[in-house]
Parts: C-alpha cells; sequence; structure tokens
C-alpha cells in the first residue's frame, strides 16, 4: 500500500535513515584512526571549499546575518574544527597509565540525532558532521524549517566528500520529509545513542525528555563587564565587533554591556563615535515592543537583522552608519526586554557603582537567562578577573576578547566548537566546547593490584585505631600500631 500521510512517510524516511546510519556506523567503528582522520579532512576541505555558496544560499532561505561573515562561520566550522582535532586520538586505545595499571579504549555512541539551528545551519552541519565522524558516529540531521535547504545541502556536501574518502553510505544523512512526528522519532528512536541539539530552549527540553541521552544548551545572555582599568576603546570596538558578526547571530555573542559610573561618560562617548546608537525612552521604548513576542519568547523577526532594519519595524528611524542600537538599563526580568537574549545588534546598558556591584548585576542577568553560558569582562586588574571566574554562573569567562568569537573558540584557546555546553546550572549535561571527545563512552581495562588479604590487612588495624583513639586507649593504640609495623616487615 503506498503511504500518501506526510507524517507516516517522514516517520518511515527516518526509520530507512537510522537502519542506513546503524549499518555505516559498525563497519566505522572497525576504521583505523589514519582511515577515520583521512574522511574528517576531505570533510573539511570540502566545507571550506563549499564556504562562501553555502553562507549565500543561507543568508538567502533565512533572512539572517551577512553572507561574508557566515562564510567565515563555515570556514571555522569545518577547517578550524578539523585543525583543532586532527591529532586527537578517538580511534581503539587512547590513554594509558602504566603506573596504576589502567587502559581507555574509546568506544563509539553509535548513531547520533543532531538537530540544527537557523542561525547557524550549514556552519552547525559542518561542525557536527566533522566531531561525529572523527570519533566513529554515524550522524542524522533534524533541520530547522525555516532553513532546510541549506542544511540538506551542507549535509549532501559532507556526505559526497566523507563517502569518496572512504566512508560508508549513510553515516552523513539528513530529513527530507520535515515533520514534528519525524523529528521525534528520530530522538526517541531505540537505535539513536545520543541527541546533539543546538536550538532553541523549547527543542532542548524535548530532547532531554525523549528517554535517549542528550547534550544540549540553553539560551546565552552574555554581560559584557566594562572595569576601569579596561582599554576603553579597544574594549568598545570588541563588543561591536562581536555583536556586528553575523548581526548577532551566534548564542555567545553580548547581550548586555555593563560599566562603572567612574568611567560611564568616556565608554558612551566611545559606543558613539564607533557606530553605536543610543536610544532615547520613546525609541527604547518602541524598539522593546519588537524584542520580544507575548509569549516572552524572542521575537523571530529580529534575529540576525540589521539595526536599520530593527528601528523601522518599532517605526523609528536611525542614521545609516549606526553599527548597534543601546537602550540605557536598570531593571533585569520579563519585562526588561533589553536585559534579555537578543540575537541581533542590540545591547542594554547598564552602570553599577563599583565592580563588587557590576559583579551582582552580572550574576542577575544570567540567573534570569543564560545561567551556565557565557560572560566577557574587559579589564587590566587580575585580582578583578579571578573574582568574577570565582562567583559566575557560567561555563565560560572570556577575558578582552569578543564574546561571540571567544566563547566559540575563534580568538581563544578554548576548543572551536558551535555546540556550548552550559553545564547543570544552564540545564545542560556538560560545560565543556563540545568535540569528539564528548562522543565517546570510554571502557576502562583495570589490572588487579590487590588481593583480599591485602584489603583485610589494612581493615581490621582501622578499625582498632578507630576504637582505640574513641576510648582514649593509648596503650591499645600503640600495640595495634606496632603490630601493623610488624606485619608489613
Amino acid at each position: 500500500m503506498e503511504l500518501t500521510d506526510r507524517d507516516l512517510i517522514s516517520i518511515q524516511e527516518v526509520r530507512n535513515l537510522i537502519a542506513a546510519a546503524v549499518s555505516a556506523q559498525k563497519r566505522l567503528a572497525l576504521m583505523s584512526q589514519d582511515e577515520i582522520d583521512l574522511i574528517c579532512e576531505a570533510m573539511a576541505k570540502a566545507g571550506e571549499e563549499n564556504a562562501e555558496r553555502l553562507a549565500v544560499m543561507a543568508s538567502e532561505e533565512t533572512g539572517f546575518g551577512r553572507p561574508a561573515d557566515k562564510t567565515i562561520k563555515n570556514i571555522f566550522g569545518s577547517r578550524a574544527v578539523y585543525e583543532s582535532v586532527r591529532d586527537v586520538k578517538t580511534v581503539g586505545v587512547i590513554g594509558e597509565d602504566k603506573k596504576r595499571r589502567v587502559v581507555e579504549v574509546a568506544v563509539p555512541m553509535g548513531v547520533i540525532a543532531g538537530l540544527v539551528p537557523s542561525t547557524n545551519p550549514t556552519s552547525t552541519v559542518f561542525f557536527k558532521s566533522i566531531i561525529a565522524i572523527k570519533s566513529a558516529n554515524a550522524i542524522i540531521f533534524s533541520p530547522h524549517p525555516g532553513a532546510k535547504k541549506c542544511i540538506a545541502e551542507a549535509a549532501r556536501v559532507m556526505a559526497d566528500a566523507a563517502e569518496k574518502a572512504g566512508c560508508p553510505a549513510g553515516a552523513v544523512a539528513s530529513i527530507k520529509t520535515l515533520t514534528m512526528q519525524a523529528t521525534e522519532e528520530l530522538m526517541r528512536h531505540k537505535c539513536v545513542s545520543l541527541i546533539l541539539a543546538t536550538g532553541g530552549a523549547a527543542m532542548v527540553r524535548a530532547a532531554y525528555s525523549s528517554g535517549n541521552p542528550a547534550i544540549g544548551v540553553g539560551p546565552g545572555n552574555s554581560p559584557a563587564f566594562i572595569e576601569r582599568t579596561a582599554d576603553i576603546p579597544l574594549s568598545v570596538k570588541r563588543i561591536i565587533d562581536s555583536k556586528t558578526f553575523d548581526n548577532g547571530t551566534i548564542c555567545a555573542s553580548e547581550q548586555s554591556v555593563v560599566t562603572e559610573e567612574c568611567i560611564r561618560e568616556r565608554v558612551i562617548e566611545e559606543f558613539k563615535r564607533q557606530g553605536g546608537y543610543f536610544l532615547n525612552d520613546t525609541e527604547k521604548s518602541a524598539v522593546s515592543s519588537v524584542l520580544m513576542r507575548n509569549s516572552g519568547t524572542m521575537n523571530p523577526a529580529i534575529v540576525g537583522k540589521s539595526p536599520q532594519y530593527i528601528a523601522k519595524l518599532a517605526r523609528i528611524s536611525v542614521p545609516d552608519d549606526v553599527k548597534v542600537l543601546l537602550g540605557f538599563e536598570t531593571e533585569v526580568g520579563e519585562g526588561a526586554p533589553f536585559s534579555r537574549e537578543k540575537l541581533c545588534p542590540v545591547l542594554a546598558f547598564y552602570t553599577e557603582r563599583d565592580w563588587e556591584n557590576a559583579c551582582e548585576l552580572c550574576i542577575r542577568i544570567l540567573n534570569n537567562e543564560g545561567a551556565g553560558h557565557t560572560l566577557v569582562i574587559h579589564s587590566n586588574n587580575e585580582s578583578v578577573i579571578r573574582e568574577f571566574a570565582l562567583k559566575k554562573p557560567v561555563s565560560r569567562l572570556l577575558v578582552n576578547t569578543p564574546s561571540a568569537l571567544g566563547g566559540v573558540g575563534a580568538t581563544t584557546n578554548l576548543l572551536p566548537s558551535l555546540t556550548l555546553g552550559c553545564g547543570a546550572v544552564g540545564g545542560s549535561s556538560s560545560s565543556d566546547n563540545i568535540g569528539p571527545l564528548n562522543l565517546i563512552n570510554k571502557r576502562r581495562l583495570a589490572y588487579g593490584v590487590k588481593e583480599l588479604e591485602d584489603i583485610r590487612l589494612d581493615a581490621p588495624a582501622s578499625a582498632g585505631n578507630l576504637r582505640a583513639a574513641q576510648c582514649g586507649d593509648e596503650d591499645r593504640l600503640l600495640e595495634l600500631v606496632l603490630q601493623r609495623l610488624l606485619d608489613k616487615i
């Protein structure tokens, strides 16, 4: 009987993809490290070669960001990611402690479900494909409906390059008939070993409640603190560079600026000099009305858009050379849209009396939204920097760098990644920049180093020592110590 129901067709498609992926992964698991690395290198090369074409395709399909910046992200998600893990052992014996007599063996997880967002669609496919194959796993993508064409093409590019380099067919694939039922089938299927979820909060929650293991990332809402010892012109440049990169679609990009009263006016003037536009109360109210939907979630109409587009949406006018919109803010919470995550060139601007108060404000901002993700500090005071590191509920505290690019590891020595774990505080199973080592289990080969008699020798003495000490029996304690010494001679 021919299927005509789209939901049923999509579910059957997913089951077919999973069956092919299971078969392909079994063959991948038998390959050597050199064979796996050759495949990954071919995928990275293909990603780099198609970076510009797919960037244009993604920008046109989604309406988000800028093609030039998406090209950079595609190169980062392919070439830079591959270079960072090229020499990492992910196959066979990956660690051996000869002194403790413990050997670690890499065990691939199996078939991975890759959820892909519309904000970074093609670069995420490159990144997840490479780290999945590097760890000898197969991966099936569930595209965001708003970016299905460019995601499907990115997956095809990865699959073709991989197969030409010797990868089994079916190890990299993408769902073509998109339905909610298809995504649910992929996430819940018994043959899927792990869900790698990058997307909205609802999708991440669905991944964690699927019944299968998941690595998901929550929303970012990164505050940027400019402390009094900072190089103010350079700090402002870095913030603007970060917030305007691909029009702010990277989740680690700055969402708020916090500074101290003693440098407030200098920071404001520097923002104005470098292309920042401070909204007056009327303008801020108008922009606030378009940042969030009635449900309290981010308005997709502002995502990845220019300041001029957002201003027009809010029915106000700003100069053509404006790079970011800033609104003076004192509040944090649902009723203060500027304090929330805004994946576009819009920033809240806060002022605090000193760094201690700024520290507490940053914690309030993060606890309201973005806990576990990222914070950036611009400072030359190492004591203040360390205090921030000790107290902030984030997985990444970035120092003197653009937050968006530093968080993903482009301008820092963090592992290059487009999936940034938020740790337990952010509802994530990992606080890492996710890489291939997050996609393997470790089988431990442990040699015996003691016999039962060795354990028994210690147990009575320890128990006796405790009783003697509790009773104050110094003679008995001395007797036990002497007997233990004689036993070891």
